[in-house]
């Protein structure tokens, strides 16, 4: 039976599961990196450099606890959020050949998101952990903690983004 309430969960549905979360960290950290060089030279470029490398490691330790649990890599769930990510920088606004201000708001606030359901994902192996004692609670307990850290600094760097572009709109009437 494979009732999460008294038992582990399906290889099959964990595999998904899993697999749903590596396609969203390969977006994030394809979206990570694009914020850090965006802010490469600006205040905001050495934490946003630390948070790309970081979630870089994430996206490996959640590669580590697949390999732990025998769960194989769909390899077209990785590519096609990989692909969606380069898909979405096209999206249209008034800003053809520069960067919108507003990307910038945007972009940390994806990032955001993306790092609050890492966060569960990791709570979701923490549940998993009780059941299987290939995974190690203490490193999933880290990884938590270091998500809900990941998330304060995004969201302080997308206030600080947001009371620029309020103060240059500000400055230009």
């Amino acid at each position: 039976m494979n009732d999460y309430g008294t038992t582990a969960p399906s290889r099959r549905l964990l595999g998904v599961y899993l697999n749903d979360h590596l396609a969203g960290a390969t977006a994030g950290v394809a979206l990570a990196r694009r914020i850090a060089k965006a802010n490469r030279g600006s205040a905001s470029g050495p934490p946003t450099a630390r948070l790309a490398g970081q979630i870089a490691e994430d996206r490996a330790a959640l590669l580590g606890f697949m390999r732990a649990l025998d769960v194989r890599v769909n390899p077209l769930k990785p590519a096609t959020a990989w692909l969606g990510e380069k898909i979405l920088r096209l999206k249209p606004n008034q800003w053809v050949f520069a960067r919108s201000p507003l990307s910038s708001v945007v972009e940390l606030e994806a990032l955001l998101i993306g790092v609050e359901g890492k966060d569960t994902g990791w709570r979701t192996l923490c549940a998993v952990a009780e059941y299987d004692d290939r995974l190690a609670p203490a490193e999933l307990d880290e990884l938590r903690i270091r998500a809900r850290r990941q998330a304060e600094e995004l969201e302080d760097l997308r206030k600080r983004s947001v009371h620029g572009i309020l103060e240059r709109s500000d400055a230009t009437g």
